[in-house]
């Protein structure tokens, strides 16, 4: 997989060029591409191998002092497409024209290819290693390679490009008994190299703990969060940090900068050199950076892009990042890591007397104002150190700032879900009701 394979995009030099000469003062060009190849295995089988190819261009520009944005995937005439943006200047109202300085950056390329012959080798060994533990299981699987080039040149000077290739797996076992269903995933994302058996593995030890169903608790119980479940916390803390919701007054957090706002054992930062989901600059051109948000449970910091950053008079931290090509820059973040503690998943379960390991969640988590109320698709109950089997039709509830404070220990085995690097950790008690 090469940029060679690519078709030509659009000269983004060509439409600053006719931008400028259509009236418009200033003006920058994003443009993305990718490649992609994934393979899909179904029913323990390959089933389908695919190829996708994507083109995107957005061109902002201010004409008179307002903005007009416009955007095309695939082939289009570069005179077409700045003409849309002319156009959408007449509805628009004046704004502070947000363009980075000159500069020129191309980075080394991130990751590399593996050949569509050594995903299917992979995810028939993966498969394999399952099946060999639990014959009577259905596995899925989906394993892709994909390519992603960038580029962002702008009126001032700015031209900043890199390629990013990463690598992910899906795995995921059915395993029907009788009336009873269990649905076992998980996945791992990686520049470089792959390891699906070590995925196979963590769905076999977790086939193990479910092979007998059992009373869940109730009441407000211990409750240990796997790194898969723990996103239901920092979906939330990321959206506090986010400099537009201080700007909004949304955030419970905006006047709390030096303040306790969770358990002294949480530090929580943006690492953008780490990981699979590095990123050496936003979609400004902004270069990403280290922020260190929450220090021992002090707020330290919130995240913003050049025209957040202007409000709240702190300047961007380099977080200008695009929803979609049409959409303007807006605050986000590239890695979020949670600090992680000491200790194995297994023995973090050994710390529970009486408690449930909550692994996968159904339905959605809590908003920026905390409150969650969620199905667990996958739990165990822990009486004295051990896992004694499944849970079923069992709900935790509770508010996302309050269990921050209620968080006892967190473990060493931190792992990558999306760009959120977070390890498991035990809460001292979350409501749970279920069904005996």
């Amino acid at each position: 997989m090469s940029s060679n394979d690519f078709p030509q995009a659009l000269p983004a030099e060509q439409l600053l060029e006719l931008a400028a000469r259509s009236g418009a003062r200033h003006a920058e060009v994003y443009q993305e591409r990718s490649l992609s190849r994934p393979v899909f295995f179904e029913a323990n089988r390959l089933k389908q191998l695919e190829s996708s190819q994507s083109e995107g261009v957005a061109l902002r520009l201010w004409r008179e002092g307002r903005p007009g944005l416009a955007v095309a995937y695939g082939p289009v005439e570069p005179q077409d497409l700045v003409e849309r943006a002319i156009a959408m200047t007449y509805l628009s109202q004046p704004e502070p024209v947000e363009l980075a300085d000159a500069r020129t950056a191309h980075y080394p390329d991130l990751g590399k290819e593996v050949p569509v012959n050594d995903l299917i080798a992979m995810g028939n060994r993966a498969i394999a290693l399952v099946r060999d533990a639990y014959p009577e299981v259905l596995c899925t699987a989906e394993l892709e390679c994909e390519e992603e080039i960038t580029r962002l040149v702008n009126s001032q000077g700015l031209d900043c490009h890199y390629t990013d290739t990463t690598l992910s797996c899906f795995l995921a076992a059915e395993w029907v008994r009788g009336e009873d269903f269990l649905s076992v995933s998980d996945g791992q994302t990686q520049r470089g190299t792959l390891d699906p058996e070590n995925i196979a593995q963590q769905i076999i030890k977790r086939l193990n703990w479910a092979q007998e169903n059992v009373p869940p608790l109730t009441g407000r119980v211990p409750i240990l969060l796997t790194a898969k479940a723990a996103d239901l916390l920092w979906d939330t803390v990321e959206a506090a940090l986010n400099g537009k919701q201080v700007v909004e007054r949304a955030s419970p957090w905006s006047d709390r900068l030096g303040e306790l706002v969770t358990a002294e054992s949480l530090t929580l930062s943006q690492q953008p050199d780490t990981g699979p989901y590095s990123c050496p600059f936003d979609d400004e051109g902004t270069p990403t950076q280290p922020i260190l948000f929450i220090r021992e449970g002090r707020l330290q910091k919130f995240y913003c892009d050049r025209t957040t950053g202007r409000t709240l008079g702190t300047g961007t931290t380099g977080s200008g990042f695009r929803p979609g090509l049409g959409s303007y820059p807006t605050p986000g973040l590239v890695n979020f890591l949670v600090q992680p503690g000491k200790g194995s998943l297994c023995d973090l379960i050994k710390l529970l007397n009486e408690g449930l390991v909550v692994d996968q969640l159904l339905g959605g988590g809590a908003d920026i104002s905390g409150d969650f109320s969620v199905n667990i698709e996958l739990g165990y109950r822990v009486q004295n150190g051990q896992i004694i089997g499944r849970v079923k039709d069992t709900m935790i509830a509770g508010n996302v700032y309050t269990v921050l404070k209620q968080v006892v220990t967190l473990g060493e085995d931190a792992d990558w879900n999306g760009p959120c690097y977070t390890p498991s950790l035990i809460v001292e008690g979350i409501s749970t009701t279920g069904k005996t």
